[in-house]
């Protein structure tokens, strides 16, 4: 039987400014998959990377001052920069407009749509939001307003080259329809199926040079037009594998990979279920086998980006508050499907309920207990201490260790991240549910006034209760690695013993309120 091999990817954002937690959370969903999917022992490749050729690029640019890879340059290191706050363990990082690797895979991919006969050149007319990239028709706007931007398009007229998507209408509907496709949450799938019931229209796939300022990559054969930022960036999936030289790498991690799985916002829907896999068809190339969205995150209700308004920076956040906060937060609060409001007191709020009360000091006092009375040796339960089963509440803690990694899989397979804590956090509460019963304070007093039992008894409930934690290092490794590490370390005996307890977490301060003007 030969190792599943999982190809897994987020989406590559403008770097038209810096970071903000809305891509956080997709980072952090899709580091998630890959280390679980690493623990089970299949082959995973986690990938992601910045869109640098885009003309919002070029626009930030200009009001800033700066020269545009200047520009782009230095923000998108802020991207790269992600790694360590948000502790990913990622594979590779693109960035279209330095990777040499890039530009030759969206030639090989335009000449391959070009020999489908699937590209041809029209004048057209249209509405188009810079922000989106893209063109929108009269009906797709809200109040004459981009719906994502809120900003009135512009009226753009030139030749450009297109797509011919309406072409694949059909085997479209054949790959979400029959699943092999497979598009989560199911809202967001109907949601495709009735874009493609709506009727495909063929796709600008071009600019031309002088609307783009000459920034981007030129269509093969055409230097007057620059290739569509979004097939520019789509192509990132395959180009980072080698594509474009007919590398090992796009033969093993996607021709020939059991997963492709992308993670995207629901505001770019369209163009990996739709547009992207169209575009791979019409190369000869297979489709993803799976688009994960996530709904967006807001601030006061107004959605988080980089040019909205509202805005969160991972980064800080994390310096500030540590990255298990940030994570923790991100997997424990945001639904499966809706917007989710985010505020620092609710991080916060989160980091100290169930981080700093809830798991640290359920590691602590464990940890400190098995040193008060046993001197840090771990016990092995001795007779009538049945592994803790023996002491009341056992069976409970023992039933939610022995079902938490069942559950855990179960709710990664459907990529629902909040419903994939549930089981971990149960293992949570009922160890710290067991201490309370069992009251090992009290069973350590009987053991020292000769009580027949008590020592054997409270054996059974440290032992349980370590295993308990050793089970929550194992089952919180894809969502909070370090955090997991720690707890790892203090549950592993030396020739001494355990080592010393010390704290997990530091509870956290609630920022100031902003005085009133």
């Amino acid at each position: 039987m030969t190792t599943p091999h999982i190809y897994v990817t987020t989406t590559i954002p403008y770097v038209n400014a810096r970071p903000h937690l809305g891509f956080a959370l997709e980072l952090v969903q899709a580091d998630v998959l890959a280390r679980f999917r690493r623990a089970q022992g299949e082959q995973v490749r986690f990938q992601t990377g910045t869109d640098d050729n885009s003309l919002k690029n070029v626009l930030a640019a200009e009001a800033a001052g700066v020269p545009v890879q200047e520009f782009v340059d230095r923000n998108a290191e802020a991207f790269v920069a992600l790694r360590e706050p948000l502790a990913l363990a990622v594979d590779d990082v693109i960035r279209t407009s330095r990777d040499p690797r890039h530009r030759s895979g969206v030639e090989r991919l335009w000449r391959a749509c070009a020999d489908a006969g699937d590209l041809y050149r029209k004048h057209y007319e249209g509405l188009y939001c810079v922000g989106c990239e893209q063109f929108y028709t009269p009906a797709e706007l809200t109040g004459g307003r981009c719906p994502e931007h809120g900003v009135e398009p512009q009226r753009v007229a030139e030749e450009n080259w297109f797509f011919r998507l309406s072409r694949y209408t059909d085997r479209l509907h054949d790959l979400v329809a029959g699943g092999r496709l497979r598009i989560e949450p199911a809202e967001r799938r109907n949601e495709v199926l009735g874009f493609i019931a709506g009727g495909l229209e063929d796709l600008s796939v071009s600019r031309s040079t002088a609307r783009a300022r000459g920034w981007g990559i030129p269509v093969p054969g055409d230097p007057g037009q620059v290739v569509y930022v979004w097939w520019d960036a789509l192509g990132n999936y395959i180009t980072a594998l080698d594509y474009g030289t007919g590398g090992e790498n796009h033969g093993r991690w996607w021709v020939g990979a059991d997963r492709r799985i992308h993670l995207v916002g629901k505001g770019v829907l369209r163009f990996h279920a739709v547009y992207w896999p169209a575009m791979l068809l019409s190369a000869g190339q297979p489709p993803p086998t799976d688009v994960v969205v996530h709904d967006y995150l807001t601030a006061g209700g107004r959605k988080i980006s980089k040019s909205g308004g509202g805005t969160a920076d991972p980064i800080a956040l994390a310096g500030e508050y540590g990255t298990d906060a940030v994570r923790w937060w991100l997997l424990r609060e945001v639904p499966r499907v809706g917007d989710a409001d985010f505020t620092v007191d609710r991080l916060v709020a989160r980091a100290n309920d169930e981080l700093a009360n809830g798991l640290g000091n359920l590691v602590n006092r464990v940890v400190a207990m098995v040193h008060r009375y046993r001197d840090g040796h771990v016990p092995l339960a001795g007779p009538g201490g049945d592994g803790g089963i023996g002491a009341p509440g056992g069976e409970a803690l023992e039933a939610v260790c022995r079902q938490a990694p069942g559950l855990v899989r179960s709710a990664l397979d459907d990529f629902a991240f909040r419903r994939a804590t549930a089981p971990v956090w149960a293992i949570v509460d009922e160890a710290n549910r067991y201490v309370d019963l069992t009251r090992p304070w009290e069973l350590a007093r009987a053991e020292r006034d000769g009580a027949p039992g008590a020592a054997a008894r409270l054996d059974a409930v440290l032992a349980a209760l370590v295993r308990a934690c050793e089970t929550l290092a194992d089952q919180l490794a894809p969502f909070l690695p370090g955090t997991a590490a720690r707890i790892a370390a203090q549950c592993t005996a030396g020739e001494s013993g355990l080592p010393e307890p010390s704290p997990l977490f530091r509870r956290l301060a609630a920022p100031e309120p902003e005085p009133l003007p």
